[in-house]
């Protein structure tokens, strides 16, 4: 058995996490900062894996703009909480390891797909060493010529997960089979900073 992820191990994240989300959605703030990103970088009605979705904002707003997204999500917390927000968003309760094709067809999904979102600070809440194989499977889960965005924070995030440095991230990309298209400060790509980062990655096989 693997090793939990920093996630699992953060007792209260989930209910932080939940909260803060859902008043944020009741007040009609907008949390699409990342799904404008993706759909942006999208073809029109493109196959879209929400690897780490949460409670499924981000996967509800590119549904709604006419993807055709998988949503992704282990924590049954979570899972619950985005089937009652967004109950016509099918939720796959599966970890990114367990995302292969087979498992994704079985559940009426694509096998590859054109965007595959990582945001979230999910990359940071993963298990202890486990970055370069997360990221090696969703490489595997890409289309020709797709890409991969991918956000979380550099400095301030959860006192739980871990602190990312871009080099480490950039070798563990690289490790994958993955080069890195471009680096931002923010979904609205502002200059890189030491705060937050946004990446978008593509296969280096393409």
């Amino acid at each position: 058995m693997g090793r939990p992820t920093r996630w699992a191990l953060a007792a209260t994240g989930v209910t932080r996490y939940s909260t803060t989300f859902t008043d944020l959605v009741a007040r009609g703030a907008d949390v699409d900062g990342e799904a404008r990103l993706a759909d942006a970088v999208a073809p029109r009605g493109a196959r879209i894996l929400d690897a780490g979705s949460g409670m499924g904002r981000v996967a509800a707003a590119l549904a709604a703009r006419g993807h055709q997204v998988v949503a992704a999500e282990p924590d049954p917390t979570l899972v619950e909480q985005s089937l009652r927000t967004y109950p016509h968003l099918p939720v796959v309760p599966l970890d990114i390891l367990s995302l292969t094709p087979e498992a994704l067809a079985s559940r009426g999904g694509p096998a590859e797909f054109d965007v595959i979102v990582c945001v979230g600070n999910v990359m940071i809440y993963l298990a202890e060493d486990s970055e370069v194989a997360v990221l090696t499977r969703l490489r595997e889960l890409l289309a020709p010529g797709g890409r991969i965005l991918v956000g979380f924070h550099l400095t301030d995030g959860p006192s739980t997960a871990r602190v990312y440095p871009p080099d480490e991230f950039v070798a563990d990309a690289t490790a994958a089979g993955l080069r890195v298209d471009l680096r931002a400060g923010s979904y609205e790509l502002h200059p890189a900073n030491d705060e937050y980062a946004v990446w978008l990655l593509s296969s280096t096989g393409d």
